[in-house]
């Protein structure tokens, strides 16, 4: 089940907490983060990374329709543009939970954003799910995660897949044209000796492709839950993927290096890098969120 698609590091960043790679198409750019690094990285077309550092924790930023970005950051949901050093808290959902944090987020196929918190100390199943409408309304969707990942889209929008990565589990929901999220069920479980399912994508044949933290791979899922390919990692975390490129055909993979020993990461000399493979299946374009 292993394709023989080649992982090259394209940005050898060294990342503490590489995540949510995310391709905006009007720069033909990838941009991603380092969490904990306190940094936005964006690789352009020429193969040049650039990078800012950032006043707090962000843990997903997602491209709008006039500009910036839209993130998900520890102090809430956040107008975000590292050109104009702009980190402009707007909304905190969870002011009276303040050992909360946003992590991963993604644009469904209406441009609405979604974005899941957690407790930064993965002890408390705290978390929950949320919807942002373009009118920056917000709308909590579902609750009681110890650590969100995800969410990913399938190609008409009509589902969503969800992770509890410390619980190992993918979830799946209907989701109808207004946004709301019903007949959640378990799309995934997994067990001992798999790594912790973390960030996701789906390609345009509707399959899921999950980086698994600590699994050193990438595995893609179809439809039906059935384990169809894996891509092996030279890195023990990665954490996120997502397609990008002109044509949308390279899948880009982010990693981390928190946690890792001396001995690890003198054999992982590269965890923490941004990594690309070329599949032979290709992604779909974000809707920009319009709010």
């Amino acid at each position: 089940m292993s394709a023989d698609s080649t992982v090259q590091c394209v940005a050898d960043v060294h990342a503490v907490l590489g995540e949510g790679p995310v391709w905006v198409a009007r720069e033909n750019a990838l941009y991603w983060l380092d969490i904990k690094g306190l940094k936005i990285f964006r690789l352009d077309d020429r193969g040049h990374v650039s990078e800012w550092p950032t006043p707090f924790r962000i843990g997903s930023i997602a491209p709008t329709r006039r500009g910036g970005f839209i993130g998900g950051t520890e102090g809430g949901l956040a107008e975000v543009d590292p050109g104009s050093k702009l980190f402009k808290i707007f909304l905190d959902p969870e002011s009276e939970r303040p050992d909360n944090r946003f992590n991963d987020g993604k644009l469904d196929r209406q441009g609405r954003f979604w974005a899941g918190t957690m407790d930064d100390a993965e002890r408390q199943d705290s978390g929950t799910l949320y919807r942002v409408d373009a009118d920056r309304s917000i709308v909590a969707v579902d609750g009681q995660y110890r650590v969100t990942n995800g969410p990913a889209f399938s190609p008409d929008g009509s589902i969503m897949y969800h992770n509890d990565s410390a619980r190992q589990v993918t979830y799946a929901f209907d989701i109808d044209g207004a946004g709301a999220a019903s007949n959640k069920r378990t799309f995934l479980q997994f067990g001992k000796g798999d790594g912790f399912p973390d960030g996701m994508t789906v390609d345009s044949e509707g399959c899921l492709w999950i980086a698994f933290w600590d699994g050193w791979c990438l595995r893609r899922y179809a439809p039906d839950g059935e384990w169809v390919e894996t891509i092996k990692m030279p890195v023990q975390r990665p954490t996120s993927c997502t397609f990008g490129g002109p044509d949308l055909d390279r899948l880009y993979i982010t990693s981390a290096s928190i946690g890792l020993d001396e001995e690890a990461l003198r054999m992982q000399p590269n965890a923490g890098g941004l990594f690309m493979t070329m599949p032979g299946v290709r992604g779909l374009a974000d809707v920009p969120f319009a709010g």
